[in-house]
C-alpha cells in the first residue's frame, strides 16, 4: 500500500504542476498534466475500498469518476484549441474534493 500512496501523491503533484504550467509553457504542460492525471486515476482504481458499505462504495465510484474527468481534461488539452479542458478539470476537481472529505467520514462512521 505504501507504493500506491506514493504514486498517488506523485500523480497529484504532477497533475497540479501541469495545470499551473499551462499558463507559461502550454506545449509541455499538456504532457505533464496528462501523465499526472493518468497516474492519479490509475492509483484511485487500484487502491479502492472493497468494504460492503453501500455509501462508501458510492463515494469511491464518484472519486473514480472524478479521476476519469481529470484524464478527459488532459485529452481535451490535446484535441481542442480553446479552454474546454477547464470544464472537465473543474468537474473532476469537485468530485475529488467532495469525496476527499466524505470518504474518511464514512470510514470512521462505519467503524463505530
Amino acid at each position: 500500500m505504501k507504493i500506491i500512496d506514493t504514486l498517488y501523491r506523485l500523480g497529484a503533484i504532477t497533475l497540479l504542476i501541469g495545470a499551473i504550467m499551462k499558463l507559461t509553457f502550454p506545449l509541455y504542460a499538456q504532457y505533464i498534466y496528462t501523465i499526472g492525471a493518468i497516474l492519479f486515476a490509475v492509483m484511485q482504481f487500484i487502491g479502492r475500498h472493497k468494504e460492503g458499505n453501500f455509501v462508501l462504495r458510492r463515494l469511491v465510484f464518484q472519486q473514480q469518476i472524478g479521476g476519469i474527468c481529470l484524464v478527459a481534461s488532459g485529452v481535451l488539452m490535446f484535441t481542442h484549441i480553446r479552454n474546454e479542458w477547464i470544464v472537465a478539470m473543474f468537474i473532476g476537481a469537485l468530485f475529488q474534493l467532495y469525496t476527499a472529505y466524505r470518504i474518511p467520514q464514512e470510514i470512521e462512521k462505519s467503524k463505530k
